[in-house]
C-alpha cells in the first residue's frame, strides 16, 4: 500500500489499532488478528487515489468508535458506519496518503431481510 509520509502511515495505523510487526525504511509489515498488509514508502497520487482495502470486523461499530477517534488526531474524519443493501453494514476511511479503506460486518440474514 502506498505512503506519501511513511512515518505519519506508520503511526496512523498504529494509532487504528494495527500492530506494526517490522520495518524498513522502504517498507512496513502491520498485522491485526489475521489481517495484515504492507505499507512502502513510495507514492503516486493517481495509484494511491485508486487504491482500495477492505477490513472485516467483528463488530464494525466497536471500530468506528476507536478509529474515529484515533483518525481526528490526524486529522481525519469518519463517516458513521451505515447498513448497506447488499448485506454489509460499513464505514468508509481515507489514510493520510488518500488510500480508501472500507472497514464492515456482514449483517444477518433477519436484518438485512428486513424480517
Amino acid at each position: 500500500m502506498p505512503a506519501r509520509d511513511f512515518e505519519l502511515s506508520k503511526r496512523f495505523y498504529q494509532a487504528i489499532g494495527f500492530e506494526l510487526v517490522w520495518s524498513t525504511p522502504q517498507v512496513a509489515y502491520f498485522r491485526h488478528g489475521r489481517s495484515s498488509f504492507l505499507l512502502q514508502n513510495f507514492y503516486v497520487e493517481a495509484f494511491a487515489g485508486n487504491f482500495k482495502m477492505h477490513l472485516w470486523v467483528e463488530d464494525v461499530d466497536a471500530w468506528w468508535e476507536h478509529v474515529s477517534a484515533a483518525a481526528r488526531e490526524f486529522g481525519i474524519s469518519v463517516q458513521r458506519p451505515e447498513d448497506r443493501p447488499w448485506g454489509m453494514r460499513d464505514f468508509p476511511l481515507i489514510d493520510p496518503s488518500g488510500v480508501l479503506w472500507r472497514v464492515g460486518e456482514a449483517m444477518d440474514k433477519k436484518t438485512s431481510s428486513g424480517n
